[in-house]
């Protein structure tokens, strides 16, 4: 057992009980083997623990689980780390393995969401090739569709209050003196990632990368192209249409 893990004497009874009513709710629902694409400010990270939580699905960020595994230091993880500490991207075999060894834990049972992954066919054919010595594959991908023109909108809207956290959006939530904080009447930033240049160039990349992959997946037949555009609630009821089909 991991030094992490708590005894289960040591866990409360209503903790215990709320996890078996949840595999309980759990043990009925079908296996989904999803993968999700969308550029920044898609909603894709709104809709993902909603359909985590719906499914019983576990999440898999690439990075979060590279960064798990060094820290781990499993196999896979010594060699990620080799590789990182040489400047040199982690190969893609590698980023598959650590999948493959995710996805045998119990929290992925009814299945997974991948984030973040695949971004090119070859990762897409590789993924393809580990799932299939399994025996299982992947049911689903979701795209989450948006017209650029209104990316940048919903994105170089925001601007920030640097002290408290506090947001606006020039559009949707403005604040009552443009550029000034509402509380302190000091002046409001943008975060870099939020101008215009950076997002233009963050979009190129997004679609340069994965335009080939959202087609490998258009030709199996398992895409399903989401209006992104549309407010959380009705994108979600059309992640469970798209999901109960």
């Amino acid at each position: 057992m991991a030094d992490s893990a708590v005894a289960l004497e040591d866990v409360a009874s209503v903790d215990i009980m709320t996890e078996l009513l949840r595999r309980f709710k759990c043990s009925s629902k079908p296996d989904k083997r999803l993968i999700l694409i969308g550029p920044p400010g898609s909603g894709k990270g709104t809709q993902s623990p909603m359909i985590k939580d719906d499914y019983c699905l576990c999440h898999l960020a690439t990075g979060d689980m590279l960064r798990a595994a060094v820290a781990a230091k499993t196999p896979l993880g010594i060699k990620a780390k080799e590789a990182m500490d040489k400047g040199e991207l982690v190969s893609d075999d590698l980023v598959v393995g650590i999948i493959d060894e995710a996805m045998k834990k119990t929290s992925c049972q009814k299945g997974f969401i991948l984030d973040g992954f695949p971004r090119t066919v070859v990762q897409a054919q590789k993924l393809d090739e580990m799932l299939e010595k399994q025996g299982t594959k992947i049911d689903k991908v979701l795209n989450f569709a948006i017209d650029d023109s209104i990316l940048e909108e919903r994105i170089t809207g925001h601007w920030i209050h640097p002290s408290s956290g506090r947001t606006y959006h020039t559009k949707f939530a403005p604040p009552k003196v443009p550029g000034l904080d509402d509380v302190t009447g000091e002046p409001l930033i943008q975060r870099r990632d939020d101008t215009p240049a950076v997002l233009k160039s963050r979009l190129e990349a997004f679609h340069r990368q994965t335009e080939p992959v959202i087609h490998y997946y258009g030709s199996k037949g398992i895409l399903a192209n989401l209006p992104a555009e549309k407010p959380p609630k009705e994108v979600t009821s059309e992640v469970q249409k798209v999901l109960s089909s």
